[in-house]
């Protein structure tokens, strides 16, 4: 091979070599704060310990990159093949997700020299230029960045069930939101999807055209206080405001606020990151599900956005808080677009198997890692979850009167336009 041809390899495999050590350290870097015993952990069957996520985001660099393309690797242990698999049944049998907690072996010290065995092996990889096998090192490391979200949900859900209640650390979180305005966007014909050549999840693809009536989006998310609003006047003991299989998970499970609040001398907290806090009311609400925003929205006299609405307006002007406070929940379930095709292999069981019985979520929260979110990012969870960072975002039929211009909460949120007039072809 000529210098010429080489030097751009080794360039394209440098550039990748210092992307990958970025994000495997900042993960190392997330569990920290935490003890062994934190890193053990199961407090529910969809929260993963913080030790299963560093060993199975290290699982998928093995299993993904250096079996197929380093030749004379040797696995560090042959075991982990199946006890840190997640969900991808082409390359073999996996652990129950509902029994990871149970996996006190391998303990945590092993787990991470694991990571250093995977790591020292990428290394060699990387020394040996570019390849093949370069898209999917990037689909690694965007597989890690997910798993980042997951351990600070997943951690802050355990420390939620000890008494003690515990913090994490300090997350920075907006101040207090300015008065909500609304924005007009007119019917027509527009594009989403992902275009360019940026990376992008096989499921934000293709790219394709639909049609919208017009349509108004708040520019905000709505708050703790707009919230608590709709607490005080029986928001929960209302089943005209919510979908028969809300209600149901509501009155099964017994809520009554947002997860993690608890009500207490006559006033509300809430258990974050940083341990538990007076519930702000000017902050977002968050910890929500599907279930509960559609009920506010209903309340509000508003909608959910679909989200072919929220990316048009996020791609015509966007939202300050559109991705680093709290996903937001759409209207529109989690399917597949128009001529989508999951890839071959078992890397296809990424996004396409779960397209059913779930909800698009849009935007980005407090804990996504930065650079991570896009407008074309499709989140998914079931409508009852609510241990995701996700939020709600209001939107309305044009002349629609929402409740929240009318004097429904105390936190000055008033309806005022903002047309929108440019629109894609």
């Amino acid at each position: 091979m000529s210098t010429s041809a080489a030097h751009p390899q080794a360039t394209v495999a440098r550039a990748k070599a210092d992307r990958y050590s970025h994000v495997r350290q900042a993960t190392l870097s997330l569990v920290a704060p935490l003890s062994p015993e934190d890193c053990q952990v199961q407090s529910m069957p969809d929260v993963s310990p913080a030790k299963w996520h560093l060993a199975h985001t290290t699982w998928f660099f093995e299993t993904f990159v250096l079996q197929p393309h380093l030749l004379g690797y040797a696995a560090f242990d042959a075991a982990f093949a199946v006890l840190f698999n997640s969900y991808y049944l082409g390359v073999g049998a996996r652990h129950p997700r509902s029994e990871r907690g149970l996996l006190t072996r391998p303990g945590l010290d092993e787990v991470l020299a694991y990571r250093r065995h995977v790591d020292e092996a990428m290394a060699s990889l990387f020394d040996r230029g570019s390849g093949p096998w370069v898209a999917l090192v990037e689909l690694g490391c965007q597989h890690e960045q997910q798993h980042q979200e997951l351990m600070l949900m997943d951690i802050l859900h355990v420390l939620s069930c000890n008494p003690l209640q515990p913090a994490y650390g300090q997350v920075t979180r907006r101040d207090g939101a300015a008065r909500m305005q609304w924005r007009s966007l007119p019917g027509g014909l527009y594009e989403i999807g992902h275009a360019g050549s940026g990376f992008r999840f096989d499921n934000e693809e293709p790219r394709h055209r639909v049609w919208l009536e017009a349509f108004t989006i708040a520019d905000r998310l709505v708050t703790a206080g707009e919230f608590l609003a709709f607490m005080d006047d029986g928001g929960y003991r209302r089943p005209e405001l919510w979908l028969s299989d809300g209600w149901d998970q509501a009155s099964r499970e017994g809520w009554q606020a947002p997860l993690y609040w608890s009500e207490q001398g006559g006033g509300w907290s809430r258990f974050t990151l940083a341990g538990r806090q007076a519930v702000d009311p000017g902050e977002a609400v968050d910890h929500v599900s599907y279930y509960e925003a559609d009920a506010f929205a209903r309340w509000a006299g508003a909608r959910l956005p679909t989200e072919a609405e929220w990316e048009v307006a996020m791609t015509h002007g966007g939202f300050a808080d559109a991705c680093d406070v709290a996903w937001q929940w759409t209207a529109s379930a989690y399917l597949a677009y128009p001529g989508y095709a999951a890839p071959a292999g078992a890397v296809g069981e990424y996004n396409g198997k779960f397209m059913v019985n779930q909800m698009v979520l849009r935007g980005g929260s407090l804990a996504t890692p930065e650079g991570h979110a896009r407008p074309t990012y499709r989140n998914f969870f079931p409508a009852a979850a609510r241990w995701a960072f996700s939020g709600i975002r209001l939107a309305a039929n044009p002349g629609s009167p929402v409740g929240l211009a009318e004097g429904k909460t105390d936190t000055g949120a008033t309806l005022q336009h903002q047309r929108i007039d440019d629109r894609q072809g």
